[in-house]
């Protein structure tokens, strides 16, 4: 047991700025297996961003809660995702050659496309959300965040990586993930969809896969495979999907 919850305090490390027990080891072999618990980091994200919503909106209007909201998440995780999805615009943006699109990624500095690109996403975030009925909104945060790590969770396992491993910030995490993980992963990441009670909400699955399918096809032919900011931009670019996914299904089908 003990060993079970250094390998979460490790993820939880890993992905956010929740602060942790200094005596967790960070060792390579401990954090590749706190990948099993992504998912569950992802639902507590989401839990903190709930949490802002419903504070904020006590004093100020729930339009700019909601905004707040999401800001709060984005400082939790230290724009880890949001960091990997301006870096795959960048790089995928200005370079037409594998190395040239990693070494575009690879680099810190924030271009042009990856500004763009950050403001489109927070902006479609946000709009997304002002149009789901308030009762909903907390659990759609814990969700959309919980669901969207077990995507691209399921990114890194599909997709081979495209970098020396060695070479990368995600290196401890970067070589295969096991199917354990992998199941895991999906009884964190689904869990919060139980609470919807309504099995339509299951049909959300469905563009998440056609999204993963479809960004994995896109990492393998222009780069060979997946890095650790593929991921980011796969986790960001599932959130916006499971949003619009819902909105569409209290429309036509709820």
């Amino acid at each position: 047991m003990k060993k079970e919850i250094d390998i979460f305090f490790t993820a939880l490390m890993f992905l956010t700025r929740i602060p942790c027990p200094k005596n967790i080891d960070h060792s390579p072999e401990i954090l590749k297996k706190s990948t099993r618990y992504f998912s569950l980091v992802g639902s507590i994200v989401g839990g903190i961003s709930a949490v802002s919503y419903v504070a904020l909106s006590y004093i100020l209007p729930s339009e700019i809660a909601v905004f707040m909201s999401i800001l709060t998440s984005i400082w939790v995780t230290g724009g880890f995702h949001e960091d990997g999805f301006a870096d795959v615009c960048d790089g995928f943006g200005g370079g037409w050659t594998r190395e040239k699109i990693l070494t575009i990624m690879k680099d810190s500095r924030l271009g042009t496309y990856g500004t763009v690109g950050l403001i489109g996403i927070i902006t479609l975030k946000y709009l997304a959300l002002l149009e789901i009925p308030p009762y909903y909104l907390l659990l759609i945060l814990v969700s959309g965040h919980s669901i969207s790590r077990f995507t691209a969770i399921m990114l890194l396992y599909f997709v081979p990586y495209a970098r020396d491993p060695n070479d990368s910030k995600m290196k401890d995490v970067a070589e295969k993930i096991s199917l354990k993980n992998i199941v895991i992963n999906a009884f964190f990441g689904l869990l919060p969809l139980v609470f919807f009670q309504n099995y339509r909400i299951f049909l959300v699955v469905i563009p998440l896969f056609l999204t993963l399918w479809k960004m994995s096809r896109f990492f393998k032919k222009w780069i060979g495979g997946q890095t650790g900011d593929c991921a980011g931009a796969t986790q960001q670019v599932a959130e916006i999907i499971f949003y619009l996914s819902f909105l569409v299904l209290w429309k036509f089908i709820w």
